[in-house]
């Protein structure tokens, strides 16, 4: 839980550590909240009082008294305000419309086919961020903004660069064009890093000081909190655990390297393993469903991609020695138990520290929508979080201005129904 400073000038700072007090728990009194972030019980009653005022937390019930009157109880107010969370993956925009808690009240789908033009998909964000909104029947003014989940490379203006398996996608502005389109701020990250905060919003990693996320999508990447704080990297492009070598000299990786995590491990890689164990081809979905059936060609293919996860797990466990480690995304699916198990074992048998403590590794719970709900809590994070003044800022982008949006002769993008929730 980060802590609060009593020194005068960080009125806002504690307001958010407050905040995050009472959005981590599942209930708290004035009085907890002083004891968990070492603010005078004054200085709570004040900042209480006008969180309140603000209509971002409410009262409800008591705790038994101790001796005195009973302690009146807080909690966020999931109503105060809504985020609309769009992941983008190559295949397929899922778009969630969010409460303040984090929690999903609308969600759609919508697929995509191949040679994707930049100016159809953000078209298709946007219609499918309406859409929510007519649904769910909350207005503009309710909208906190926009957060986008996407492939990287991203910098810190939002704008993709060569994205690897995005031809075409070199130098867009994707933030900027759909703040344009869709009249929100919107706030953007790689889609593993967006899922790690979403974690951190609603999810496992609440009151876990720090933690590693490896993220099981299209590709694999990662996201990482270290003491409470988003840790992004020079180019916001830390924790791509998806390039930690795990077969010397094995598949040729696109990031030049040989491999990789993401080169064995991705779902295409998956069908290719087992295609060439059984001489036919099977979808990565049909894969795992084999497995969990109890196929042995599946079993023997998923066993090999746990016993690189465990090795994957090992070094990142060592490298930042954190206390959790959350394997989450779509590629997941019924193998999800059999690679948390391994990778547990692994951790808590082979890393350095594993004598001075434990390491948890738990299946992150927000499941395969965990980037489009990571992506609404970018908005939150970035409204709410507690961040100490003088953290430094963003660095600056390290490569030349945007390139034009191209303009599109028509909507190549195939919209699939919606899937609404």
């Amino acid at each position: 839980m980060p802590m609060g400073t009593n020194h005068p000038g960080n009125g806002s700072y504690n307001q958010a550590v407050v905040l995050e007090a009472i959005r981590a728990s599942e209930g708290i009194s004035r009085v907890q909240i002083a004891d968990r972030t070492g603010l005078t019980a004054q200085t709570v009653s004040v900042i209480v009082r006008r969180l309140l005022g603000e209509g971002l937390v409410r009262e409800g019930g008591t705790l038994p008294s101790t001796g005195g009157k009973p302690r009146t109880i807080l909690r966020i107010n999931p109503g105060a305000g809504y985020a609309i969370g769009i992941h983008f993956d190559p295949a397929e925009i899922t778009v969630v419309l969010a409460n303040l808690a984090g929690v999903p009240v609308r969600t759609c789908r919508r697929t995509l086919t191949t040679g994707l033009r930049p100016a159809s998909v953000i078209a298709v964000m946007a219609r499918a961020a309406r859409s929510l909104l007519d649904a769910a029947h909350v207005s503009d003014a309710r909208v906190l903004g926009v957060g986008l989940a996407c492939p990287g490379p991203l910098d810190a203006d939002g704008t993709m660069y060569s994205p690897p398996q995005l031809s075409g996608w070199d130098r867009i502005p994707i933030r900027a064009l759909l703040e344009e389109a869709t009249g929100f701020a919107v706030s953007s990250d790689n889609d593993a890093t967006a899922a790690a905060i979403g974690e951190r919003w609603a999810g496992a990693g609440r009151s876990v000081p720090s933690y590693a996320y490896l993220y099981l999508g299209t590709g694999i990447g990662g996201g990482l909190v270290l003491d409470h704080q988003i840790y992004r990297g020079r180019s916001l492009g830390a924790a791509e655990f998806g390039h930690l070598t795990v077969v010397p000299g094995g598949a040729e990786c696109y990031c030049g390297n040989r491999g990789c995590l993401e080169a064995e491990c991705r779902p295409a890689a998956i069908e290719a393993a087992h295609a060439a164990r059984t001489g036919h081809r099977l979808t990565h979905a049909g894969i795992c469903a084999a497995f969990r059936a109890g196929d042995a060609a599946a079993v023997e293919t998923i066993r090999g991609v746990t016993v690189r996860l465990a090795d994957a797990a090992v070094s990142i466990v060592n490298l930042l020695d954190v206390d959790l480690l959350l394997i989450g995304g779509p590629a997941l699916r019924e193998a999800a138990d059999a690679f948390r198990d391994a990778m547990a074992e692994a951790v808590n048998t082979r890393s350095f520290n594993r004598r001075l403590h434990d390491v948890r590794v738990e299946i992150a719970p927000m499941g395969a929508d965990a980037a489009a709900i990571g992506a609404a809590s970018l908005v939150f994070h970035s409204t709410y979080a507690p961040t100490l003044p003088t953290r430094p800022r963003r660095p600056p982008p390290l490569h030349a201005p945007h390139a034009s949006l191209p303009s599109p002769a028509d909507d190549n993008a195939v919209i699939s129904a919606p899937e609404e929730q």
